[in-house]
């Protein structure tokens, strides 16, 4: 019996990814997971580049949206998330859409993802203050103690690993080693991952005026909305903690909107270097205009 699939459109920032889905859905009959780590949450549609209502053209969207600025999200619930939403498209239609650029979103989909627990904030807050006070040194010794395979590989001069082995570690009362994926996991359903791709210096020219027409569109505005909630993990993203940056009087309007330009090409391509070591996507450039993208992924089903 033919599995259903799961076509997944990634690739990086700007790319038109939204687009593709949307042409390919309307094609195919079907609908449209958000593999965003952003756009799930409410009140930041601008920055985080949510398709309008407009843009969406009727197709059913989920995961957009839905959970409120302090909620709590990660990889893993979105692996489970996506699942059972692909569950309940698969019981009508033989095909399914997934589309984003959240690079950690889409490999748990796509390739499983390690059993790591929700970190307590408890823990993690205790174990920031006394990093600070005792310093990376001793972050590295707790590593050591706590996990000494994962010390022997881990990356030492990035420090945000190191502290999220301890405190997974501490959490899970296990060594965060035993916990990472051994193998690939089964999926009821086949996998068709694109990747779009093409010209870095094209790309970048249409992120700095993506970022222009943000400004246009009112993303001072929604930054200034949720500026008392900057804290929150939800709004550490591109976009706003310059913002945030230019309203604390760190910097001045126009570099804000530079650095938020430079810091999206950054981002971009962390995205492409990520996209590069999965030799087995199809990759479609996303120069080519959309029919022809569109003809090329129902040639490939």
């Amino acid at each position: 019996m033919k599995k259903p699939l799961a076509i997944v459109i990634t690739g990086p920032t700007a790319s038109g990814k939204s687009a593709l889905a949307v042409s390919l859905a309307k094609a195919l009959n079907t609908e449209i997971i958000s593999a965003d780590s952003r756009q799930i949450y409410k009140g930041i549609p601008i920055v985080t580049a949510v398709p309008t209502q407009e843009e969406r053209e009727g197709i059913t969207h989920h995961l957009i949206e839905k959970l409120n600025l302090e909620d709590y999200y990660n990889a893993s619930m979105f692996e489970q998330d996506s699942l059972r939403i692909l569950g309940n498209i698969f019981a009508e239609k033989e095909v399914a859409i997934v589309c984003g650029g959240s690079m950690l979103y889409v490999d748990a989909l796509t390739e499983g993802i390690d059993d790591i627990p929700t970190v307590p904030e408890n823990i993690r807050s205790s174990l920031m203050a006394e990093w600070k006070e005792k310093g990376d040194a001793w972050l590295l010794s707790q590593l050591a103690l706590l996990d000494p395979i994962h010390f022997d590989k881990v990356d030492r001069k990035n420090m945000k690993r190191v502290f999220h082995a301890v405190e997974v570690s501490m959490t899970a009362q296990a060594p965060y080693s035993s916990l990472l994926l051994q193998k690939k996991p089964e999926r009821d359903f086949d996998i068709l991952k694109i990747v779009l791709d093409g010209d870095r210096q094209f790309l970048f020219d249409k992120i700095n005026n993506r970022v222009l027409n943000m400004m246009e569109q009112g993303l001072e505005e929604e930054a200034r909305n949720v500026y008392p909630f900057r804290q929150l993990n939800s709004l550490n993203t591109v976009g706003l903690k310059e913002m945030f940056d230019y309203f604390d009087g760190k910097t001045d309007r126009q570099t804000a909107i530079a650095r938020i330009q430079k810091n999206t090409r950054v981002y971009a391509k962390k995205q492409t270097t990520w996209h590069k070591r999965d030799k087995k996507a199809m990759r479609l450039n996303f120069h080519s205009p959309l029919s022809d993208n569109v003809s090329n992924i129902l040639k490939m089903i």
